[in-house]
């Protein structure tokens, strides 16, 4: 995801083998290393981490779009994350690039809606079963510590996919970021 010509090879390939665009796009590649202070985030990495988080999913979108407007329907679908809203247990880096993620969400909503396109952002926090979640050992005394989630337990994969399914059947619900995490803010 962090070349653009791997991804219009990619789109080459969907159109192969599916003779047009995607319908739908989940936009779900990340990449987000947990360096707290902004002193020890190295531009580099500042500068791959929104390249993977927030370049790439401009680049699927632009790609994808023609499609959906040539048939007057599509859905977008961002994977963001609670760090967007200032919270979560990354670094400053890993927060903007998933910033970014809603503003450029609410602005193509409003661009694509004539055209029968939804755009949406599921930011997800503390999801269990991905691998994703530190050891809890680490994690207790912070944020992102089991203890702290309003609903006492990790959310599972299946109810993120619950929500991008509903995404994906749901014509009227377009430019939002849904907040899905167990009550955390």
């Amino acid at each position: 995801m962090s070349s653009a010509e791997e991804m219009e090879k990619l789109f080459e390939e969907i159109q192969k083998v599916h003779g047009h665009g995607p319908d739908i796009l989940v936009s779900n590649a990340g990449h987000g290393k947990r360096i707290p202070s902004i002193l020890d985030i190295p531009v580099e990495e500042f500068d791959y981490t929104l390249n993977i988080n927030l370049r790439a999913s401009f680049i699927l979108s632009k790609l994808a779009v023609p499609h959906m407007k040539s048939q007057k329907w599509g859905r977008i679908i961002f994977m963001g994350s609670i760090a967007a809203y200032g919270g979560g247990i990354n670094g400053c880096h890993y927060a903007a690039s998933k910033a970014g993620l809603i503003g450029m969400a609410k602005n193509l909503a409003l661009k694509l809606a004539a055209d029968g396109i939804t755009v949406n952002d599921v930011a997800p926090a503390m999801i269990g079963e991905t691998g994703m979640i530190p050891d809890a050992k680490f994690l207790e005394g912070t944020p992102g510590d089991v203890n702290n989630i309003p609903v006492g337990r990790l959310g599972a994969p299946q109810e993120v996919a619950n929500v991008v399914t509903m995404l994906c059947k749901t014509g009227y619900l377009t430019g939002q970021s849904i907040l899905l995490s167990g009550g955390l803010k």
